[in-house]
């Protein structure tokens, strides 16, 4: 017993010694060294589990991130500067930049799964401190840009403010506002109606852009969808939590679930995974990937909320359209999600199967009626997007009810806990 305080004083030793690194690592090394001094970091780490025998503290591993992460930010903003200044770039997608706030004196650069940094809209995110790096703005009215070609600028995701001034300056940059994507946010900064906290049936998804349903309206989220089948299964009024965010991973969906959980009190939650959770999304298809540190640890943290509060936790790897349409080994996705998620069977629940079946049949359809079936209607194939169309989203909504109604008693009307 008396070796555990020396123990945690190591660890916090550590752990402090990394963070006050990072400024100096950032402000004196470029890229390349950077990465070299993560290496020796790492191969650090592996000689003290060999020698002292402690796994690295969370605290230490936290501040390894950090430091990635900060490191990305400050890249992506340099990225951001050049190009904005390049004489490459035309007068109108500087002025697109401009009215979006996207330019280099207003541009908001955050982290998403890992440490992968973009641009967004600070007229559309703000920063979020507590876990989720960004968040969308509440009450907020935004549109979809498409065709948007950058040479040599940053990653971004050009979700604007919809309004009269941002569709003129995204037509003069050439860009396309997909009218069929605007997206409005409740007082809670989420996509979807008001929560409803007196719903008999209350639920939380967790998710990245499939759930945010990136170019659907807002009555084709798969949010909604499932509201309206549990609706119609148990005839009770249903209210479901929509916080699926572009770019979001594990670790934002329990951050996310920590600050609405306990507010919402949802009876189930839905953990909506897509394969670039896990590292890079073709990578991760074919055998690569983060599944037993990162992944596995936030998924832990998630399904242990649950159980301390007696909620229903489903597990839903989202199939994807090369799965459907081109065939990858599920050995490595999902078959690694199956492995990290330590729960009962019933409460992973993969649609892979059954979104080719449809797709299938959805294709015999489209070539009896004359019309082309290379591509599966159940995503927005038709703008050369990945994302669920309102069709897969439809589709997606009642196999997750289906299996929900099979694990739950319908709720009655005074089920919301007591504050």
């Amino acid at each position: 017993m008396s070796a555990n305080p020396r123990h945690r004083r190591f660890k916090w030793f550590i752990a402090g010694g990394t963070l006050l690194a990072i400024a100096g690592l950032l402000a004196a090394f470029p890229l390349g060294r950077f990465r070299l001094l993560m290496k020796a970091k790492e191969a650090r780490d592996a000689v003290i589990r060999r020698v002292v025998g402690l796994e690295p503290d969370r605290a230490a591993i936290d501040a390894d991130w950090a430091a990635k992460r900060a490191l990305g930010v400050a890249q992506t903003r340099r990225v951001l500067t050049d190009f904005y200044r390049s004489p490459e770039t035309s007068e109108g997608m500087r002025a697109l930049f401009r009215t979006a706030e996207m330019d280099p004196d207003h541009g908001l650069i955050r982290y998403g799964r890992g440490d992968q940094a973009f641009l967004i809209s600070p007229q559309v995110f703000e920063i979020d401190t507590k876990g989720r790096s960004y968040r969308m703005r509440p009450n907020t009215r935004s549109v979809w840009l498409r065709q948007i070609t950058l040479r040599n600028g940053p990653f971004g995701m050009f979700q604007v403010l919809d309004d009269p001034a941002h569709r003129a300056a995204a037509a003069a940059a050439g860009a396309i506002v997909d009218l069929h994507s605007v997206q409005n946010t409740n007082s809670w900064g989420l996509r979807g109606g008001e929560p409803d906290l007196e719903a008999p049936v209350r639920g939380i998804v967790l998710g990245d852009s499939f759930m945010q349903a990136m170019f659907n309206a807002d009555l084709e989220t798969p949010s909604v969808y499932l509201e309206k089948e549990l609706a119609a299964a148990w005839k009770l009024p249903v209210s479901i939590l929509n916080t699926g965010h572009i770019g979001y991973s594990p670790e934002q969906y329990f951050f996310s679930l920590k600050e609405y959980g306990d507010r919402f009190k949802p009876q189930f939650v839905v953990v909506s995974v897509c394969p670039n959770d896990f590292g890079d999304g073709w990578a991760v298809l074919t055998g690569e990937g983060d599944w037993w540190d990162e992944a596995a640890y936030w998924v832990d943290e998630i399904v242990g909320w649950c159980r301390s509060r007696s909620v229903q936790c489903v597990m839903v790897p989202v199939p994807t359209f090369v799965q459907i349409e081109n065939g990858f080994h599920e050995i490595y996705y999902p078959g690694k999600v199956r492995e990290i998620f330590r729960s009962h069977p019933s409460r992973y629940c993969d649609p892979l199967n059954e979104f080719i079946d449809e797709s299938l049949r959805l294709s015999r359809l489209a070539r009896t009626e004359g019309r082309p079936a290379t591509r599966s209607e159940l995503y927005n194939r038709a703008i050369d997007d990945d994302h669920f169309s309102p069709r897969g989203a439809a589709f997606w909504a009642k196999l997750v009810a289906r299996r929900l109604v099979g694990l739950m008693d319908p709720p009655h009307a005074e089920s919301r806990p007591k504050p």
